[in-house]
């Protein structure tokens, strides 16, 4: 023992030793749950700065901070400050430490050997690899003194451990999936200790409660034998360790295993004759996320302390990288979901000519790299139709960026499309990227073209000519591969005579002209058009509607939808939010006054006569009547002004059917 070091203070478990913090003189520790103690113990018991130990006048001593539940020697509490002797026991909440002043002072402890016969050796939590280790700090010191470190020596050096956990590290840095990285991790544990037998289990998320808990099912990922005639060979090691590992979240290295009376296959793992084995959590955080095991079978070789240094080390690194991968895959999963919803979100919906023959345009036009203007009045869907063309192209893994040219004024407008330097005006506190950069190698999309400022019309036909743009205020030009798309609801040609639209730029946004024409113009497509949104506004609220009824259908479909296909998302929406029944009737369809320059529907123009008998009228309206409330014949017959009775006998007579 050195000059300085003088004592140690060692943690008393069940099963016999942990860690060892040695006492060097000049030095105050203080003992506590908090993280800034010198010694810090993970006991929910102990006050924040629990005890100290200091030495004066060549004794140790130690104090109790006024901590809540007190501190004890020897099952004695203490009161001020009290000399220590060797083998002293120090009872700090749950925590127990032995004082010694020479590690061979330690009095031997039977260790426990567990309900299954399994003699737990040690167990651990840290590892000098990742974080000093209290006493590999002391064996360093001792290393230039003349007395010998009392530690024994490595089976192979300090030196081959680190160069393997760095290669490790390299390795599992470039695992691309789950697979991989396990089987580079067990050729490595494999390669660095003695077990004839690794593998690694995965504990299952269970949602609602991250945390391992005893008696969890654990999942085999992938094991390991050393010998390739016995590959497929592997048997499940102790579910008491196991338990054990989950519960602490400390490693262990045990032996004894063979006597496990908790096997699953005991006669098997009898025939290999195991005789120790490690098992190491893998953690992130405070989630366990699976067990490293290890087995040794070779009677003349056994698992060290040193192998469950090493494996504490590897398991550290893998929960780390394991997350990562984790969470790589949710990410994914959630980026194909949201751009899966976006595309149906974006699909254009009807089977009427118009929207066929947009189709047919989009399929044409999508492969090239064409600039398009699309024109239609507002709400008539000339964004679906631009993502449409973004998401049949070869750009389609690209983003696609929006912009509205009509809600921003110039210099917003122009900042917005080309980005700003930090300080090129007031309110410009950091650099920005712009649209343009943003869709790189994908699509832009400008809304209401029509509404750009003259000046910046000109550095937009720049862009297009293939010319490099430079931010507001800055100097560097930049260069993008950008498609874009312009949409407008006025009439450019009257823009460009007026003089508020460049000529040149009008032609060069219009290569492809896609039309789309008002719903008014389309209305066969309001019943599609309208369950399409009713699915939607369903999963999303959890409403149980089923659809609409012949009455509420055949109300949109006489309606002349000013607002075109927004208003009818509207009002499907609306309709949805308020319904009170099964089905959504006329009454629950809200629908518009706005009558201003409001074309004539052939639905209202006044009907031809017909050369029906009374018999034929009754019979039509009868049957009207009944599809109009869904054949409730109670409320048809109250309509009627009839009997129920009566109403029964006319559906007879008339041989009406729904």
């Amino acid at each position: 023992m050195s000059a300085e070091t003088t004592a140690y203070l060692v943690i008393r478990r069940e099963d016999g030793y942990g860690d060892v913090f040695p006492l060097t003189v000049g030095q105050r520790y203080t003992i506590g749950r908090a993280t800034t103690n010198a010694i810090v113990l993970k006991d929910d018991l102990c006050s924040r700065e629990h005890a100290e130990i200091s030495y004066n006048d060549n004794q140790w001593h130690l104090r109790d901070l006024n901590s809540l539940n007190g501190t004890r020697i020897n099952k004695e509490r203490i009161e001020g400050e009290i000399e220590l002797e060797p083998n002293d026991t120090i009872e700090l909440g749950r925590s127990c430490l032995i004082f010694v002043e020479d590690m061979n002072q330690l009095p031997d402890v039977p260790l426990d050997q567990g309900k299954s016969g399994v003699s737990i050796k040690k167990r651990l939590g840290q590892t000098r690899f990742l974080t000093p280790h209290p006493l590999e700090e002391a064996e360093a010191e001792q290393t230039t003194s003349s007395t010998p470190p009392p530690t024994q020596p490595r089976h192979h050096g300090l030196s081959r451990d680190l160069s393997l956990l760095y290669r490790l590290a390299l390795d599992m840095g470039s695992a691309s999936n789950y697979e991989d990285l396990v089987r580079i991790v067990l050729d490595t544990l494999l390669e660095a200790v003695p077990a004839e037998v690794g593998a690694i289990l995965t504990v299952p998320r269970v949602e609602g409660n991250e945390r391992a808990k005893r008696g969890q099912e654990l999942v085999l990922t992938a094991h390991r034998h050393r010998d390739p005639a016995r590959q497929n060979q592997y048997i499940r090691v102790s579910d008491y360790v196991s338990n054990e590992v989950l519960a602490s979240k400390e490693a262990i290295l045990a032996e004894d295993v063979a006597r496990d009376r908790y096997l699953r296959n005991r006669e098997s793992l009898s025939d290999l004759g195991a005789t120790s084995l490690i098992c190491a959590p893998v953690i992130f955080g405070d989630r366990i996320l699976g067990l490293i095991h290890l087995y040794c079978t070779d009677p003349h070789k056994a698992l060290t302390a040193e192998d469950l240094e090493f494996c504490v080390a590897v398991a550290k690194q893998l929960g780390t990288i394991m997350h990562q991968l984790q969470r790589q895959e949710q990410l994914i999963k959630q980026n194909l979901s949201l751009v899966d919803q976006l595309r149906l979100e974006s699909e254009l919906v009807g089977n009427s000519q118009a929207i066929k023959d947009i189709e047919k345009q989009i399929s044409l036009v999508a492969g090239t790299n064409a600039t398009c203007l699309i024109r239609g009045e507002s709400g008539s869907g000339k964004e679906l139709v631009a993502r449409a063309v973004h998401y049949s192209s070869p750009r389609r893994d690209g983003p696609f960026v929006c912009l509205n040219c009509a809600a921003l004024t110039e210099t917003l407008l122009e900042s917005e499309l080309f980005g700003h330097e930090k300080g090129s005006f007031t309110g410009a506190t950091e650099k920005k990227i712009g649209k343009f950069e943003a869709a790189d190698r994908g699509t832009i999309f400008l809304d209401e073209i029509g509404e750009m400022h003259v000046g910046t019309q000109a550095k937009l036909l720049r862009i297009l000519e293939g010319h490099p743009f430079e931010r507001v205020g800055g100097s560097v030009p930049i260069r993008v591969d950008v498609r874009v798309v312009a949409a407008t609801n006025q009439p450019l040609e009257q823009a460009v005579h007026a003089g508020t639209f460049r000529r040149d730029l009008f032609f060069r946004l219009q290569v492809v002209q896609i039309d789309v024409p008002p719903l008014r113009d389309r209305l066969s497509d309001v019943p599609i058009l309208a369950e399409h949104f009713l699915h939607r506004f369903v999963r999303e609220t959890g409403r149980k509607l089923k659809g609409f009824t012949p009455a509420a259908l055949a109300k949109m479909q006489n309606y002349h939808w000013p607002g075109n296909v927004r208003e009818l998302r509207n009002c499907v929406e609306r309709a949805v939010a308020l319904g009170a029944g099964p089905m959504i009737d006329a009454k629950d369809i809200w629908l518009s006054t706005l009558e201003a320059g409001r074309p004539p529907v052939a639905a209202e123009i006044a009907p031809t006569y017909q050369p029906l008998s009374l018999e034929e009228v009754e019979k039509q309206h009868v049957l009207q009547t009944l599809n109009h409330t869904d054949w409730n014949k109670s409320q048809a017959a109250s309509i009627l002004h009839i009997e129920r009775s009566t109403l029964d006998r006319k559906i007879k007579l008339y041989d009406l059917k729904r």
